[in-house]
Parts: C-alpha cells; structure tokens; sequence
C-alpha cells in the first residue's frame, strides 16, 4: 500500500473473468488457488465457515482421488511387465509369421464358402435347384451361353470381366455404338464374298484389271524394293493446272444404302473404292470408256465407316461398326487378313514406310498399330479422352503423325512413340472430325464442327492459320471429309445439307457450290490426281456422282 493523506492506498488488482473462473473451480475441487495478487499467492481451504459434513465430504473426494491414481498405477506396471503376444492358436513365439493358417483363419475361410461349393448342386434344396433350371431354360431360349453351375468355369470369369471393362470403357457412348462382340466371337466374323461385274479380270496382254490405262504406268511406284523404302515417284504440284467442275456428269449407282467414304486409286485415279452404309465395299472404274462397277466385296455385317489403299492400290483394308477391320485383295477380292480389337474402328491409314502396317483410331479413345502380317497390335498410343476421328501422316512421307478426336485436341506424334510430342488445344476449338493434307507438304486443314474449316501447320510449330480460314457451309454433327486439288489451289468439301463447296486457296473466297445429293449430308469428296478438273462426291443417298 502507500500513505496518503486520506489513508493507505492499495493496488487495484486487475483478474480478468476468465482467470477467476478457473481459479474458482480449482478451488471448488481441490481447495486451493491463486489469489489475484501479483504475488500469486496460493489461498487455501480451511475450516472456518464449513460444517463438519462438507469437511468430511472434501475428505473422502481427495481419498477417492488418491485410490483411482493408485490403481491405474498398479494396472500400468502390470501390463508392462507382461508379454505382449496372447497365447493362442496364432501365437507368432511358436509358430512365427510363416506358420501354417490357424484354427481361426480355417473357420473364417469356411464360413466364406458358399453351399454350393461345400456341398455341390445336389446339397441344394428342392425348391433351389427347380430355379437354377428354370433359369438355365430362360437364358438358353434368350440365346445366353450356359455357364458351369459349379463355379469352376474360369474361362467364362475371365470373359464376364472382359465384358464388364467393355461397357465400361464405352459407359458414356453406348447409345451410339453397335452391339458389343460377344465373347469369342473375335474369329466369328461373316463368311467374305466376292464378285467380279467387268468383262474379263485379264485382257489380251496378260494385264489385270486394276492396272492403270496405258500411258500411266510410269505414274506409278516403281520396284517393289523402292516401294518398301517408301520412295514415291510423286507429281509435282504444277504438273497441270486444275479448275472448278461445272456439272455433274455421271451417277454411279449400286450401294443399297448411302456411301459414307470414297478413295480413289494412288496416283493414278482410274479406279474408285467406295465404302457402303450397307456393308459393302465396290470398285468403280473412272475411265471415260468404261464408268461402271468392277468389284463388289462383301464382308462386313454392318456399315462400313473407313477405307483406305496401300501405296500401289494392290491391297486395300475396309473397318466397320461390326468391330472388325479386313485386308482385302483388290485384284482377286480374297480376304488377306481380319482383325479386331472389341472396339468400333472410326478411321484407318496404312503406314506410309511400310504396307504391312496400318493404323487404326478406335472408339475407346486409342491409336492402335497393326501387323497384318501377324494380326498382332505392336503399338498404343493412349492420350486422347474421346474416340479418335482422323489420322494423318505429315512431314518426309509420314514420320510424324496427327490425329483428331471427339475431345476437341490435336495431337501430334513421333511414329511408333506412344507419347505426344505436341498438344494443339484451345478453348475456343471443336471437335475436327476430318482432315487433309495440302499437296505441298506444309499445311493441313481440319473440318471444324463450327462450320468452317480450320488450317495448320504440318511442321515445325503446327500452328493454327488463324487468317486462313474457309467458312459459308454447314457441317455441325457430320463428318464431311473435304479434299485439295492437286496444284493446291482450290479446296473442296460438302456440307451438311447435300451441298458441294469450292474455296480459293489463296484468296479464302467461296468460288461456287452445287446442289449435290439429296436427303443427307454430302459426306466425302475426292479430286482426281490427273485430271484437271474432276472431282467425285458421295452421299447418304446412295449415289456416287462425277463432277466435270
């Protein structure tokens, strides 16, 4: 305290509510606190103002406290003294932790069986097995495989789970895909057939009939030995000079239903394989003398979605919404190959280094490489997060590769290299269901789903053209395979409604279009390598046309 005239002065003491709280409940429990002194000195509990009960009471909690603190000692020591491990039939001390199973383990394993497989099919109640056989009877009118009702058929396990991951993979797009194959149907694909409309498969000279008119054979590779080096006798882009067709001037007529794809002959363009929504692929002859069928190939039980000719247009290979993939004979129609992965194949190109190679994009978001002559898939190439549209080779006749997909990506990659070497991504971008190659190796062009046809770079930086860009049709929804004459200056596509577009390379101007095919879309078009101004289209109507 400190002296004042009005008497002594003491220290005001600041205790907050929080602090006196607490100290009041120690007080209550054990007797004693703090005072709110800065000595903090302890204040304890003493007789005066309590009865002789309450005394006693603070006795007997303070003795109870003493004994629980005791006993929980005790315990402790106890169970430190004591093994760790419990003598059982698990006991790890003698057996140790490569014993055999222990009487617990071989009770739960049993309790895990089923009573079929304690007991069998005849430890089943009456009223049970009545109901496996009106089952198997369901499943053997619906046309269902039977499987062992003893559970020892791991063969038709490992089929199950190969079907579940199926429709897994395919969850999302199920609605638009076939039936999925069932399991070993891989060597069940329908029987190929074959038949020849011309007048004779040899003329006088011994020639075939795919061989090109005379005058043109020097077009073609040469040696079988430079064909497998991938060394091409090309045209040059100013070879001749190509202009806008006018009118159609031919029908080809003989696809039952529409013809979604058509591939003219390498180099030469005397012949025309079309690819039938009715499940048949034909050769056309395109000479002025002779415009009629050559060959009918019948092997695909549902629409055929891609074809494609290997470099000398000896063999040709045909995917189909069946699942399968087939390398024919163009020459004799025989089948050289069938494959298939379970998946629906969308687009398929031969490697342009090697005829024994092609590549197909599937509709579980992959690029699988195939040897035809093996049957065996030798490469993946898994980065896409949709079915795969396109392909396409660029750069010295096919060393990289560019493909398209539903997930509105580009991709680009090293041959035989399952990672991307480059992502063309964009926010603004859609889906490019088709590309082309410009005669002059330097730009590709893809039909954007936007309703206009968007141009990269096929090197260095693929990069997007952003001022070349070709648009006045319509495509949203279809996949209409556009094409570039052969001096690359005039680019052609259908749309949508059946119409035919022409575009100037250069200018990006729509030069004219035509009414092309009814009742669809105009889905592909191709412009003939030597002639100058022929181009041929195709539709869902079934038609084939020529335009000249």
């Amino acid at each position: 305290g400190q002296n004042a005239y009005a008497g002594i002065i003491q220290a005001n003491d600041h205790f907050d509510q929080v602090t006196f709280d607490e100290e009041r409940q120690n007080f209550q429990r054990s007797g004693q606190a703090l005072e709110p002194s800065s000595e903090g000195k302890i204040v304890t509990r003493t007789t005066l103002g309590y009865t002789t009960q309450r005394l006693q009471q603070f006795e007997n909690q303070r003795n109870q406290r003493q004994s629980k603190k005791r006993q929980r000692e005790e315990e402790l020591e106890q169970n430190n003294g004591a093994s760790s491990l419990v003598e059982t039939s698990d006991d790890e001390i003698t057996y140790g932790v490569w014993g055999p199973p222990t009487v617990e383990e071989r009770l739960d394993r049993d309790d895990q069986l089923t009573d079929i497989q304690k007991m069998g099919v005849q430890g089943l109640a009456p009223e049970q097995i009545a109901e496996r056989e009106h089952l198997k009877e369901r499943n053997r009118q619906r046309g269902k495989s039977d499987t062992n009702s003893d559970g020892d058929n791991d063969q038709d396990t490992a089929e199950d789970e190969e079907a579940n991951f199926d429709r897994m993979v395919e969850r999302k797009m199920s609605h638009l895909l076939p039936p999925r194959l069932a399991s070993g149907e891989e060597g069940k694909a329908c029987e190929p057939q074959t038949m020849f409309h011309g007048k004779e498969e040899y003329n006088y000279k011994g020639q075939s009939w795919i061989s090109p008119p005379s005058g043109l054979g020097s077009l073609l590779l040469g040696t079988d030995d430079t064909a497998q080096e991938g060394k091409q006798h090309e045209l040059p882009m100013d070879h001749h000079k190509c202009y806008v067709p006018k009118k159609c001037i031919h029908r080809f007529l003989g696809h039952n239903k529409g013809v979604h794809r058509i591939r003219l002959f390498p180099q030469t363009g005397h012949l025309l394989l079309s690819a039938g929504l009715d499940g048949k692929c034909k050769v056309w002859s395109t000479t002025e003398n002779n415009l009629n069928v050559m060959r009918t190939y019948i092997g695909h039980t549902a629409a055929v979605r891609d074809v494609q000719f290997n470099h000398n247009g000896t063999k040709f290979v045909s995917c189909s919404f069946d699942r399968y993939i087939r390398l024919w004979n163009t020459e004799s129609g025989a089948v050289l190959g069938t494959y298939t992965n379970r998946r629906v194949p969308y687009t398929i190109k031969f490697y342009p280094h090697d005829d024994n190679l092609f590549v197909v994009g599937c509709s579980d978001n992959k690029i699988v490489t195939y040897d035809s002559t093996t049957g065996d898939i030798t490469q993946e190439y898994n980065h896409h997060l949709a079915p795969v549209n396109s392909i396409l080779f660029v750069e010295d006749h096919g060393t990289k590769m560019i493909t398209t997909s539903d997930d509105k990506k580009v991709l680009v990659w090293e041959w035989d290299i399952g990672v991307p070497i480059k992502y063309i991504s964009d926010p603004t971008m859609h889906a490019m269901p088709c590309t082309a190659l410009h005669p002059a190796k330097q730009y590709f062009c893809g039909q954007s789903l936007d309703n206009h046809i968007a141009v990269f770079q096929a090197r260095d930086r693929f990069a997007l053209q952003k001022k070349k860009k070709y648009q006045g049709h319509q495509v949203a929804g279809y996949a209409c395979q556009m094409d570039i004459s052969p001096d690359g200056q005039f680019l052609v596509s259908g749309d949508g409604n059946g119409k035919l577009y022409f575009w100037d390379w250069k200018r990006h101007k729509m030069l004219q279009k035509y009414r092309a095919h009814d009742n669809g879309p105009t889905v592909s078009c191709v412009w003939h390598p030597l002639e100058s101004s022929t181009v041929f289209t195709c539709g869902w109507d079934g038609v084939i046309k020529m335009w000249k």
